[in-house]
C-alpha cells in the first residue's frame, strides 16, 4: 500500500508530498498552505469537468460508430461527403467557425514568435538526455556531418576507428560551402581560405590566392571573440540563425586548415520540448517525482549527471550564455546558450495514484493526470519566473512559461485547458496568460475545428504542430467500424494527410500566429538515416513551419541547415497574403471534404494477397513487442527499436497507437483472424527477443507467455485494442507497468 498523507480534501502519496513541500515550494517561495488550499480547490472544481469531456468524447464515438455502421466504406462523392458534414454537425463533432479566432498571445520569447528552426523532444525522466536537449542550442557541424551517415563512405571515407583525413576533407569542403551560400564574400569563396581578421570593424577573409575579400553583405558579420587580428571565432548571421567558425590552431583539425579553422558551431535547436507524455512511462508517484525533479532542476540551472564517454568520467551541467566581441572592437553581443525549454504535460484521458482526491459521491479516486501536471510544472517554472534579467541560466526572458498540451479533441478541451492555467495562475498569484500553451494537431476532431481550438486559447497559443503519428491512429479509431484501413504504407499518401499538413499551416498563418507563435511539423524517427532526414525534411521549412521535431542534438545541427535555406518568415508573409484573399467558407469546405476522407477501403477492395496481409502483420507485431517489452518491463518510454529489417525506429506511444488499432481493425473486418494474430506475436516475439539479446536487463517473452507482463500488455493492445478510448495505449500501459512495479 502506498503511504499518503491527508491534505484538505488530497490524499497525497509520500514521495510526491516530501518532494513538493520539501524541495519545490521552498525553491519558489510559494506558501505551503495556499498552495495547497488552491490545489485543493483546482481539483474539486475542475476534475469534474475533465470527466464530463471523457464521456463526451465516448458520445461522440458512439455516434460515429453508429454511422460508419448504417453508411459502411470510405465517403465518395460530394453528396455523400456533405450528408456526411451535416451528421458531424448534428453530433457536435464539427462547430461552426469562430468570427474571431485572431492570436493576442503577447511576452513570447523570439525563439518561438520571431526564428526559425529545430525543435528538440526528449524524455524528461532522462537527466542526461534533458542536459543534452537544453545545451542542444548549438552544435558541432563538423561533428554532426563527420559521424553520421550525411557524409558518404564511399570512395575511402570510412568512419573508422581512428580519423580519417579523407573523410574530413569532405566534412571541411561541406562546411566551407555553407558558409559560401549563408554568409558570402564579394569575390572569391570561402573555400581554401587562409585567414580570417577583423579590421576596422569589418570581416576580412583571406583567400586561396592570397587577396583579400569582403562579406557581400556586411551585417552578417555580427562577432568574434579573442583578438581581431586572429580571431578565435567568427560570428555570422543568417535567416535569424547564428554560425559561429572556430579557429584555433592548436588542435588537430586547425593545424591543417590553412585558415585555422577547427570547426563550424550552428545555432541548432532553438527550441526543446521536455516531455511528461508520449515518451515517458510514468505511472505512480515515484515516477511523477523523478520528472517532476528533472524540471526543476533545469529551471534552476542545478541540473547535472555523470556521464562516461569514451573511457572518462565527467560532470555534464548546463550551458552558460556566449559572449562576443561586437564587430567595432567595444561592447558585447549576448547569445543565448540554450534551448527555450517547453515541458509537454499529459492529456486530459489518465490518472494518477500519486493524489487520490474526495469525489462528490465520497469516494476516493485518482487525480486526472493533467490536473497535476499543470499544477505542479507551472509551480516549478515560478524559479525561472523569479530570476533576475542578468542571470546566466534564464529560460524565458518575457516572463513565460511555456507548455505544451497534447491529444485534446476539439475546442472545448482547448478551453478547459485554458480554464485549467487559468486556475493555476490564480492560485499561485501570476498575472494571465503567463502559461502559453502547445496545442498539439493531433487528433481528428481537433484538425477539423482548428481555427475554433485556436479561439478557444487565443491568449495563450504559442504553438500549433501537426502530430501525423497520433493523428492516424486517431483516424483508424474514429473509423474503426466504417470497414478495413489501409495498409499503413499507403495511408502516407492519403488525401486527408496532405490536406492536414496544409490545414494546420494555413489556418495558424490566418489566426494570426506569424509573429507571435510557433506553427511545427513532426518527428524524423530514424536516427540514424541522417542522409535521407537531409533530403525529406527541407519539406517542413518550405511547407511554411517555423519549426519541426528532431530525435537528438545532431540531428537538430543537420536540420537547422534547412532553415538558412529556406527564410521561413519571409515564406509565412507570402503564405499570410495568399491566404487572407481566399474565401474563407469555400475554402474551409474544400479542406473538410479532404480532411474528413478517412483511411479504409471498401470491403471488396480489401483483397490483399495473403504475403501481403502477413508483412502488415509482421511489422505492427514487431514494432508493439519491441517497444512494449521495454516499457512495460524497464519502464523505459521512448527508445530506438530496430524494425523488423534492423532499422533503428525512436518509437513511442504514438506509433504504438497505430500498430494496434490497425491490427485491431483488420481483425474486426475480418481481413485476419484472431488466430492468426496470436500465432504472428508468439513469432514476432522470438524475433524482439533476439534483437535484444545483448541486454542484460532484457527478459525473454518467447517460451514464457503465460508469464511475461509485457507479451500479455502487448496483446491486449491489439485483443482490446477497438475497445480502448479513442485507441489510447496508455490505460493498458500503465495498468501493466503499475503491476510489474508491485511484482
Amino acid at each position: 500500500m502506498t503511504a499518503r498523507t491527508a491534505i484538505h480534501n488530497l490524499q497525497v502519496a509520500n514521495p510526491l508530498l516530501n518532494f513538493i513541500n520539501d524541495q519545490m515550494l521552498p525553491a519558489t517561495g510559494v506558501n505551503p498552505d495556499k498552495f495547497w488550499q488552491g490545489f485543493n480547490d483546482i481539483v474539486a472544481d475542475l476534475a469534474p469537468k475533465n470527466i464530463a469531456l471523457l464521456a463526451e468524447r465516448d458520445r461522440i464515438q458512439t455516434a460515429m460508430d453508429q454511422w460508419h455502421t448504417a453508411n459502411p466504406g470510405p465517403v465518395v462523392g460530394d453528396k455523400a461527403m456533405k450528408a456526411y458534414c451535416k451528421y458531424l454537425a448534428q453530433i457536435g463533432y464539427l462547430v461552426p467557425e469562430p468570427k474571431n479566432a485572431q492570436a493576442t498571445t503577447a511576452n513570447v520569447d523570439a525563439e518561438l514568435a520571431k526564428l526559425a528552426g529545430p525543435q528538440l523532444v526528449v524524455p524528461i525522466l532522462n537527466a542526461r538526455y534533458a542536459l543534452n536537449a537544453a545545451n542542444a542550442r548549438w552544435g558541432s557541424l563538423y561533428d554532426a556531418l563527420y559521424g553520421t551517415d550525411a557524409i558518404s563512405e564511399a570512395e575511402g571515407c570510412e568512419k573508422g576507428s581512428g580519423y580519417n583525413p579523407k573523410r574530413g576533407a569532405k566534412v571541411i569542403a561541406y562546411c566551407r560551402n555553407v558558409l559560401d551560400r549563408c554568409a558570402p564574400l564579394k569575390t572569391g569563396s570561402h573555400v581554401g581560405s587562409k585567414g580570417y581578421a577583423v579590421k576596422a570593424g569589418k570581416l576580412v577573409v583571406t583567400l586561396a590566392n592570397g587577396k583579400n575579400a569582403t562579406l557581400a553583405h556586411a551585417k552578417q558579420f555580427v562577432g568574434y571573440t579573442g583578438d581581431a587580428k586572429a580571431p578565435a571565432s567568427v560570428l555570422f548571421v543568417h535567416n535569424g540563425l547564428h554560425l559561429d567558425l572556430q579557429i584555433n590552431k592548436t588542435t588537430p583539425i586547425g593545424k591543417t586548415d590553412p585558415a585555422g579553422v577547427s570547426d563550424l558551431i550552428a545555432e541548432s535547436a532553438l527550441s526543446t520540448i521536455l516531455d511528461l507524455e508520449d515518451s515517458v512511462a510514468a505511472v505512480d508517484a515515484d515516477d511523477k517525482v523523478l520528472a517532476y525533479a528533472n524540471w526543476l532542476g533545469i529551471l534552476q540551472g542545478s541540473l547535472s549527471e555523470e556521464v562516461n564517454k569514451g573511457g572518462q568520467t565527467f560532470t555534464r551541467t548546463m550551458n552558460g550564455d556566449r559572449d562576443y566581441t561586437k564587430p567595432a572592437g567595444k561592447g558585447t553581443v549576448k547569445l543565448h546558450g540554450r534551448s527555450l525549454m517547453f515541458v509537454r504535460n499529459v492529456g486530459h484521458l489518465m490518472t494518477n495514484p500519486a493524489i487520490l482526491y474526495k469525489a462528490a459521491d465520497g469516494s476516493s479516486q485518482e487525480i486526472p493526470e493533467g490536473i497535476l501536471d499543470a499544477m505542479i510544472t507551472v509551480t516549478c517554472a515560478l524559479v525561472d519566473l523569479q530570476k533576475k534579467s542578468s542571470h546566466p541560466l534564464r529560460n524565458s526572458r518575457t516572463g513565460s512559461v511555456y507548455i505544451v498540451k497534447p491529444k485534446m479533441h476539439g475546442p472545448a478541451e482547448v478551453a478547459f485547458a485554458d480554464e485549467l492555467f487559468g486556475r493555476v495562475e490564480k492560485a499561485l498569484g501570476l498575472k494571465p496568460a503567463t502559461v502559453k500553451l502547445g496545442i498539439m494537431d493531433e487528433e481528428r476532431r481537433t484538425s477539423a475545428n482548428l481555427k475554433a481550438c485556436i479561439a478557444a486559447a487565443k491568449s495563450r497559443v504559442a504553438f500549433i504542430n501537426t502530430g501525423f503519428l497520433d493523428r492516424t491512429g486517431d483516424e483508424m479509431h474514429t473509423c474503426m467500424l466504417a470497414g478495413p484501413v489501409m495498409c499503413k504504407g499507403d495511408i502516407k499518401n492519403s488525401v486527408w494527410l496532405a490536406a492536414y499538413e496544409k490545414n494546420n499551416v494555413n489556418v495558424g498563418l490566418a489566426c494570426g500566429l506569424r509573429g507571435r507563435a510557433q506553427i511545427g511539423k513532426g518527428m524524423w524517427a530514424m536516427p540514424d538515416l541522417m542522409a535521407d532526414m537531409l533530403k525529406a525534411k527541407i519539406g517542413h521549412p518550405m511547407a511554411g513551419a517555423n519549426t519541426a521535431w528532431v530525435p537528438s542534438p545532431t540531428a537538430a545541427t543537420l536540420h537547422a541547415m534547412h532553415y538558412h535555406q529556406v527564410d521561413v518568415p519571409a515564406l509565412q508573409k507570402q503564405m499570410e497574403k495568399a491566404v487572407a484573399k481566399q474565401d474563407a467558407k469555400a475554402q474551409r469546405d474544400e479542406t473538410l471534404s479532404k480532411l474528413l476522407q478517412f483511411p479504409v477501403v471498401a470491403k471488396d477492395a480489401a483483397n490483399w494477397s495473403a504475403e501481403d496481409k502477413q508483412k502488415e502483420l509482421d511489422n505492427n507485431a514487431q514494432g508493439i513487442l519491441g517497444y512494449v517489452v521495454r516499457w512495460v518491463d524497464q519502464g523505459v518510454g521512448c527508445s530506438k527499436v530496430p524494425d523488423i529489417n534492423g532499422v533503428g525506429l525512436m518509437e513511442d506511444r504514438a506509433t504504438l497507437r497505430i500498430s494496434s488499432q490497425h491490427m485491431a481493425n483488420w481483425m474486426h473486418h475480418g481481413v485476419v483472424t484472431e488466430k492468426q494474430v496470436k500465432q504472428t506475436m508468439e513469432r514476432m516475439a522470438a524475433v524482439v527477443d533476439a534483437q535484444n539479446a545483448g541486454d542484460a536487463a532484457y527478459q525473454p517473452m518467447a517460451g514464457n507467455f503465460a508469464k511475461s507482463a509485457a507479451y500479455k500488455a502487448a496483446c491486449d493492445l491489439v485483443f482490446k485494442g477497438k475497445a480502448q478510448p479513442s485507441g489510447y495505449t496508455e490505460p493498458l500501459l500503465h495498468a501493466w507497468r503499475l503491476k510489474v512495479k508491485a511484482a
